[in-house]
Formats: structure tokens, C-alpha cells, sequence
């Protein structure tokens, strides 16, 4: 394997973070059509608006992407305004069993812990188990009072680790 370098995404790589992001929802099943989808694609508004992180390998090659939503983010969902949330954890199906997605989720715990907060949260569909796995392996606890909505049909679960 390659090394993983996470770092803030740059200008140019932001049509690569949008494809890899819409990619990898498609691989997981998910629908990569409508209003969501449009929010997957275009990575620009995260960049601005949140922390947009990229994992890299040693050529430059984009293998996944996480939104970092720290507090005052128009991006957070959930999150208390002492906790970091993360969004859109994407890995590209070709580098998936490398450790990118443990990778990102430690970067943000990092990030969480720098920025003097006190926990981090997230939201993830219900079908996302192998995600739900890495999150509980790396200490985040299921917070089902939390669970909540964005549109009738869609019910996403929480999780969140204590610092």
C-alpha cells in the first residue's frame, strides 16, 4: 500500500472530489440523482463554507474526501455548538480496504481535538454499516435520541465519540 496523506483539498482538485464523492455513494447503492446528489457532486460550497479534507496517495491520486463542519458551519446538521460534525465521508471504491476511511475519520477526530471541542458527531443512513463498524471501532457511540429526518422517507442514525 501505498502512503496516505490527508490534507485540505485544493482548488483544482475539487471537480475529482465531486466525481469520487458521487462514485462512491453509486458503489455503496445510494441514489446519485436529485437534490443531494447535486450537493455530493459540486465539492466547491463545502471548500468555502467547511473544511473540505482529501487522503491522497504518493502520486497525488484523490482516494477519498470527508466535509469537516466545525461550529458556525452552515454544514452542520447536529451537532452542539461545542462539537465538530463530519459530512460526506467518501472513499473511491478503488481504494477502499486501505485505510482511507479510518484515516479521514482520525484526521477529523484530530481536527475536533485542535479546534478544543468536546466531541465529535455525525449522521449516516441506516444501510451504511460498514461505516457504522469503523465508527464504533474507532470509540463512537450510537446516539439514537438524536436520530432524525432530512426529507420524509430518508432516516438517519447518529453517532458520537467524546473527547
Amino acid at each position: 500500500m501505498s502512503e496516505v496523506t490527508i490534507r485540505p483539498v485544493r482548488e483544482d482538485e475539487l471537480g475529482a472530489v465531486g466525481e469520487l464523492t458521487i462514485n462512491a455513494y453509486h458503489a455503496d447503492g445510494y441514489e446519485t440523482s436529485g437534490p443531494y446528489a447535486l450537493k455530493l457532486a459540486d465539492a466547491r460550497p463545502r471548500a468555502e463554507e467547511a473544511e473540505l479534507l482529501v487522503a491522497v496517495d504518493d502520486t497525488g491520486a484523490v482516494l477519498g474526501t470527508v466535509t469537516v463542519a466545525p461550529p458556525g458551519s452552515p454544514w452542520a446538521q447536529v451537532a452542539a455548538p461545542d462539537e465538530l460534525e463530519f459530512r460526506m465521508l467518501a472513499v473511491s471504491p478503488a481504494a477502499r480496504g486501505r485505510g482511507v476511511g479510518e484515516a479521514l475519520t482520525r484526521r477529523v477526530v484530530e481536527r475536533a481535538e485542535e479546534l478544543g471541542l468536546r466531541a465529535v458527531t455525525l449522521s449516516s443512513s441506516q444501510e451504511m454499516v460498514a461505516a457504522h463498524r469503523l465508527y464504533e471501532r474507532l470509540g463512537f457511540r450510537r446516539t439514537p435520541e438524536a436520530d432524525w429526518s432530512p426529507v420524509p422517507g430518508v432516516e438517519l442514525v447518529t453517532y458520537r465519540l467524546d473527547l
